[in-house]
């Protein structure tokens, strides 16, 4: 199943989201996994958490190949400089982002067409279970580390555009709010708070 995105404007991507209980069905959750990973995929997205398609739970999923890739000067693939990973991340838990902080371009399925500088740290370290729901603590660095954690700050309520400078807030404060109203144009069904649906 697809789901449509939420966007920018609906309280959900507001509010810290609550932990996975363990009687939660397992044939569910994973069916939930699945479909966020097929909803991803569709809207060319390299990260999606719950929020995202209305669900304030702490899950996300990413698959960080499209960020790692590499090319030669002439344009032809090479080994990427870091493993590309494909996960889900039930109840996540950060436990420790170290290194310097780097800046990237970023951007949101939650907020098409908008991109800003976000600085992050180099290296994280993440508690989570997985869709089989063993228990990992594992450590990422460089863009993979970049993607879980613009997807862990959306379980914690927090956008990229929390973390621009006030100046830079002002000047996109206007396409926000017309993403808000339903007033953008995305390649994958958005939900918009109080729109229903487009």
């Amino acid at each position: 199943m697809i789901y449509p995105i939420v966007a920018f404007g609906d309280p959900v991507l507001k509010a810290r989201a609550k932990d996975i209980p363990a009687e939660f069905e397992a044939a569910e959750l994973k069916q939930l996994i699945a479909d966020m990973f097929d909803t991803m995929y569709h809207a060319h997205g390299v990260g999606l958490a719950a929020p995202q398609i209305g669900k304030s739970i702490r899950l996300f999923v990413i698959d960080s190949t499209p960020m790692v890739e590499e090319e030669d000067e002439d344009g032809q693939p090479v080994e990427p400089s870091e493993p590309p990973v494909k996960r889900a991340f039930i109840n996540p838990t950060m436990v420790s982002e170290t290194g310097d902080e780097w800046g990237f371009e970023e951007g949101c399925l939650s907020i098409p067409g908008v991109r800003e500088m976000v600085y992050r740290h180099e290296t994280i370290v993440i508690r989570y279970h997985d869709e089989n729901l063993v228990q990992h603590e594992d450590t990422f660095s460089g863009m993979t580390a970049r993607v879980i954690q613009h997807e862990y700050d959306h379980l914690e309520g927090v956008l990229f555009t929390d973390k621009i400078s006030g100046f830079k807030k002002q000047l996109i404060k206007g396409k926000l709010t017309r993403i808000s109203k339903g007033d953008v144009k995305a390649d994958y069904r958005m939900r918009f708070a109080g729109a229903g649906r487009k």
